[in-house]
C-alpha cells in the first residue's frame, strides 16, 4: 500500500508542475544571449538528467537529481571538471579529488543533507555493476546537498539506492523537470518554495558557437531580486525585515556543463563566474549556507581516459582570451535557471504541518512591470 501511495503521488504532483509557466514564459529574459533549444542543461550535446521525487504521507519531501555528462562509462571516459566554493557550509562528497585532479569519473548527484552519504555509496554500487568496470578497486562518487530538513523528515535518510538507480536509468536527454522534484522536492529560496531549476546559453559562431548549461538546487535565503526588480522587499519578505519570520540559511548548488574543450583550470574560473548570477537574485551567501558550483566540459577530445599509457597528451583547449563570452553564459544562465526554480515551485506542505508559499506570480508580475524588468 505504501509503494501504491507514492506512485500515486508522484504522477499527480508531476502534472501540476508540467502545467507551470517558466520565467521566459513572462518575458523575464535576463542578458543579451540566446538560450538553446530545452533551454536547460541538457542543450549541451551528451548531458541526461534523471530525477526521483519522493512524496510520501506528511513528511517525506525529498528525491535525488542526477547529471550525467555523457551516455558512456563516465569512470572509463571521465571528463574534465572544477569545483568553486562560494561558502564551505556543506557536505560535498568527492570535491577534493577534483581540485587535485581536475577530472569526475561518475555521475554528478544533488539530494537532500542527511541522504548525501547514502546516495553516495549508491553511486560507488552503480558504477562497480557496470562490467566494464569489473577491475576498478576506487571511485570518487560526486554528490552534492542541500538541507530540505524544514519541509522533510531529514533524519528518516529516505534516499537509498533504488531510488538513485532509477533516476540514472530514467536519465534523459531534452526537456528537464523543475520545481519541487528530485533534490529540489523540499527545498525553500528566498522566502518562499524552492526547487529544481534549468536554463542554457548559446554563444554566437564567432565567439565559439558553444553552449553553456545549468541546473541548480535552489534552498537559500536573502532579498529576492528578479531582472533587477525588487520583489522581496515589494512583499517585505525579505531577511532582516521587521517582524517578518524569514531563514536566511539553507544553500545552493549549482552545476554547469559546456561543450567548450575548457582545461580544469579555465572551468574553475567558470565556475566562478556563477556566482555573479547569485549575488544578482538577491543572494549574499549566509553563514549557514553551503554554496558549491561544479563545471564540467563534455568535448569529446577532452576526456581521460582509464588506464592512458601516453606519457603525454594533446588536448585542444579554449585559450585565456576567448573566455569572456562562456563566462557571460554562465552567469545568464544561472540567473534564469534560479528563476526558473521559483517559477516552476509550487506551494507545500511537510512535516509538522509546515506550509511553504510557492512565488505568487501575479503579485511577482505586477512588481515587475512597475519597475519595467520584463518583456510584454
Amino acid at each position: 500500500m505504501r509503494r501504491l501511495i507514492l506512485v500515486v503521488t508522484i504522477v499527480s504532483f508531476a502534472l501540476t508542475v508540467y502545467a507551470q509557466k517558466r520565467a521566459r514564459d513572462y518575458g523575464i529574459a535576463p542578458g543579451i544571449l540566446t538560450p538553446g533549444k530545452w533551454n536547460a542543461i541538457t542543450d549541451v550535446s551528451g548531458v541526461l538528467v534523471g530525477q526521483e521525487t519522493l512524496i510520501i504521507g506528511d513528511s517525506i519531501r525529498t528525491g535525488v537529481t542526477v547529471i550525467k555528462p555523457h551516455p558512456g562509462n563516465i569512470f572509463l571516459e571521465k571528463v574534465p571538471a572544477a569545483v568553486f566554493v562560494g561558502n564551505g557550509f556543506g557536505k560535498a562528497v568527492g570535491f577534493t579529488q577534483i581540485n587535485e585532479l581536475g577530472n569526475i569519473e561518475t555521475p554528478v548527484a544533488l539530494t537532500g543533507t542527511l541522504n548525501t552519504f547514502l546516495v553516495a555509496n549508491s553511486l560507488i554500487d552503480y558504477t562497480l555493476s557496470i562490467p566494464e568496470n569489473a577491475g576498478v578497486r576506487s571511485v570518487n562518487p560526486i554528490v552534492g546537498e542541500t538541507n530540505d530538513g524544514w519541509l522533510n523528515d531529514v533524519r528518516g535518510r529516505y534516499v537509498h539506492s533504488p531510488e538513485v538507480f532509477k533516476a540514472l536509468k530514467s536519465a534523459h536527454s531534452g526537456a528537464v523537470a523543475e520545481g519541487n522534484v528530485g533534490a529540489g522536492t523540499g527545498t525553500r529560496c528566498l522566502g518562499f518554495k524552492g526547487g529544481i531549476g534549468t536554463s542554457s546559453r548559446v554563444l554566437p559562431h564567432e565567439k565559439g558557437g558553444y553552449t553553456v548549461g545549468v541546473l541548480v538546487q535552489t534552498n537559500f535565503g536573502g532579498i529576492l531580486t528578479i531582472n533587477g526588480a525588487p520583489v522581496g522587499k515589494e512583499m517585505n519578505n525579505f531577511y532582516m525585515a521587521n517582524d517578518v519570520p524569514y531563514v536566511v540559511d539553507g544553500s545552493c548548488m549549482i552545476v554547469i556543463a559546456t561543450d567548450a574543450p575548457l582545461s580544469a583550470r579555465n572551468l574553475k574560473r567558470l565556475a566562478k563566474r556563477s556566482f555573479l548570477a547569485f549575488g544578482k537574485v538577491g543572494s549574499f551567501s549566509s553563514n549557514g549556507s553551503g554554496d558549491y558550483s561544479i563545471a564540467f566540459s563534455t568535448a569529446p577530445a577532452c576526456r581521460i581516459k582509464y588506464g592512458e599509457k601516453e606519457i603525454e597528451q594533446t588536448i585542444p583547449q579554449v585559450s585565456n582570451n576567448f573566455m569572456s563570452p562562456l563566462f557571460l553564459a554562465v552567469v545568464e544562465a544561472t540567473e534564469e535557471a534560479i528563476y526558473n526554480s521559483l517559477f516552476m515551485a509550487s506551494d507545500m506542505t511537510g512535516q509538522k504541518g509546515r506550509f511553504m508559499k510557492a512565488l505568487p506570480i501575479p503579485e511577482t508580475l505586477k512588481i515587475l512591470d512597475k519597475y519595467n524588468a520584463r518583456k510584454k
